[in-house]
């Protein structure tokens, strides 16, 4: 597939598939990114004890992680700030804290220009984009989530 570029050239599609994570113990990271991060396990090939590739895909997403042995030279735990997106930041904070997620708490940033420190919880207006959590893997590996796209229930919104 192609894209149309501003001088009505196409240009090729680019699409992020699977994003490798450094990690010192494989089955603990699947342990943690499936029963606890609720990832779902792709695939989990070893052929032989020097290689081990496993794809693990967050719940409604298009892009995958990797973790293994024989993948990466990268230290264990050095991935910083990957970002997953949900639609409510309050659920997600309530199900990973849930499942034992070491989570941060629920912040906001204050102003719109981006300027100035956070404040605690959601942004009380939902926009997109202003409210986040954090939490990272056994390894260190550090992931930002960040809501857009939230919906209030029917039943809360003013009329």
């Amino acid at each position: 597939m192609s894209t149309p570029t501003p001088d009505g050239a196409r240009a090729m599609d680019y699409r992020i598939e699977v994003v490798t994570l450094p990690v010192a113990d494989v089955d603990r990271a699947i342990r943690f990114y499936t029963g606890q991060a609720g990832f779902a396990l792709d695939v989990d090939y070893r052929p032989n004890d020097g290689f081990r590739v496993v794809q693990l895909t967050p719940p409604g997403s298009a892009c995958s992680i990797q973790i293994g042995t024989g993948l990466t030279d990268t230290a264990p735990g050095s991935a910083r700030a990957g970002y997953l997106v949900v639609a409510d930041i309050e659920a997600a904070h309530r199900e990973l804290a849930g499942r034992g997620v070491p989570v941060s708490e629920v912040r906001h940033k204050k102003s719109v220009d981006w300027q100035g420190d956070f404040a605690p919880g959601a942004d009380p207006r939902r926009r997109d984009y202003a409210s986040f959590l954090d939490f990272a893997d056994p390894d260190g590996n550090t992931w930002v989530v960040q809501e857009r796209g939230f919906s209030a229930p029917s039943s809360n919104r003013r009329t």
